[in-house]
């Protein structure tokens, strides 16, 4: 279990590097959801979220032979920009693997940075290929099956206790879990009395799942929101959020669109589905806990083009 000595430790290593972004109370979300809202604008980030901060910490973190090998990573997006982006400022190779699946605009900033992007048929073949060239000796920086990008994540919720006024929920999206691994563990050690809610989309639920079977299992995913989507959660992030999360909820792809639609409407700021499911799932906190919550959410990216929104609002029928 990561706890709150290697998340400082993180949060020295990468300070110069990264952004310690806005923590700000949210007057249009307040209105829209009856409570006070305080988010964590991590779409202000390097590379448009929070996966700068462990791409950093670990790539700061390797040796001098490991940097020389290069690094490997697979993602649905955003962490494949974070690798891509800061392995070229910190002068690593990388190599991206993507599913085609992944968003053009994430494939296209990866390139544009010098990393080498190998694209397969779907996630399941990009875990299968960042294995074989792990192999072949390149140095994996894992999206979220490593304690030290666990703890580079968990510097979010370092800062969130840090800059944020009095809360009572935190919500936090969870793909392989290393975001709301180290932001409950932080959270836990300097805010003991807050809660931690996961949320999940439908088709990309490897954590609601684990949790119901009692450890981690490959998962049919699904969902449009394809940096949430990872084909099975670590033994790692299960033991944080089985230990650490009061409760994953699961919510359709239609409201998490709808939900960025209302980010952009209430708060005045674009995020990518992977973080507008935060807003369905703040209703059934909010109207589970009562009239006394006081809700954080941690607004996790806003790698989604106009043209990624328009298509997802027309196929849902959102306006």
């Amino acid at each position: 279990m990561i706890g709150i000595s290697e998340i400082e430790t993180a949060a020295g290593r990468i300070a110069g590097h990264v952004v310690r972004t806005p923590t700000v109370p949210s007057p249009g979300l307040s209105e829209l959801l009856g409570v006070p809202v305080t988010a964590k604008l991590e779409l202000l980030q390097h590379t448009g979220s929070f996966k700068a901060r462990g791409a950093t910490a670990k790539l700061l973190s390797l040796g001098e032979a490991e940097r020389a090998a290069g690094v490997v990573a697979v993602s649905g997006g955003n962490h494949g920009i974070a690798v891509a982006v800061m392995a070229a400022a910190l002068d690593v190779k990388a190599t991206i693997v993507m599913p085609r699946s992944a968003p053009a605009r994430a494939v296209e900033i990866a390139e544009a940075s010098g990393a080498s992007v190998r694209l397969t048929d779907d996630m399941d073949g990009a875990f299968a290929l960042m294995t074989r060239l792990q192999q072949e000796g390149l140095t994996l920086v894992h999206p979220f099956d490593d304690p030290v990008v666990i703890a580079g994540q968990g510097t979010v919720g370092l800062e969130f206790a840090a800059d944020a006024g009095e809360l009572t929920d935190v919500l936090v999206s969870i793909g392989g879990g290393a975001l709301i691994s180290g932001v409950a563990a932080a959270l836990r050690a300097l805010r003991p009395g807050v809660r931690v809610w996961g949320v999940e989309t439908e088709g990309a639920q490897a954590m609601s799942e684990a949790l119901a079977a009692g450890g981690p299992r490959p998962v049919t995913l699904s969902s449009i929101v394809s940096t949430l989507s990872a084909p099975a959660v670590s033994q790692l992030t299960y033991d944080h959020v089985s230990a650490l999360v009061t409760e994953v909820l699961v919510v359709p792809d239609r409201e998490a669109v709808r939900g960025s639609l209302e980010l952009a409407e209430h708060a005045k700021v674009w995020a990518e589905p992977a973080a507008g499911c935060l807003l369905p799932a703040a209703r059934r906190v909010r109207k589970r806990v009562g009239d006394g919550a006081r809700l954080g959410l941690v607004v996790c990216g806003g790698n989604a083009t106009t043209g990624d929104m328009i298509a997802w609002s027309r196929r849902f029928g959102l306006r």
